[in-house]
């Protein structure tokens, strides 16, 4: 229940990144749904790998490659995506994750609050 609300969540600030930047295209709900379920599986699967291989980096910039390796997964999605999810380049990916993490942030401290 909780991967399902995650993946609802990530879909709604799919669609507000897309609706306030140009530069973010999502062709409809259905898109983001998918997206953002591409999203979770790559996060799952492929971005532990991606922090193990540049773990020295990591560890250097005191975790803030992170958000490098969140915009790769972000870009990744776009790319599998095709037309129907567009980013218009790796520095707006990094602004979206970055965007996305601080939201969840947001939201997971006002749900521990509860």
């Amino acid at each position: 229940m909780r991967w399902l609300a995650h993946i609802v969540i990530n879909a709604v600030l799919l669609l507000a990144l897309a609706g306030y930047f140009d530069s973010i295209y999502l062709s409809s709900v259905g898109a983001a749904l998918v997206a953002s379920i591409l999203l979770s599986f790559l996060n799952t699967f492929v971005r532990p790998l991606l922090i193990l291989l540049t773990l020295p980096v990591t560890v250097l910039t005191f975790g803030l490659f992170l958000f490098v390796i969140n915009a790769i997964t972000l870009a990744m999605t776009a790319w599998v995506m095709g037309s129907s999810f567009q980013i218009g380049g790796f520095s707006n990916a990094l602004f979206a994750s970055l965007a996305i993490s601080l939201f969840h942030l947001l939201i997971e401290s006002v749900r521990k609050e509860k």
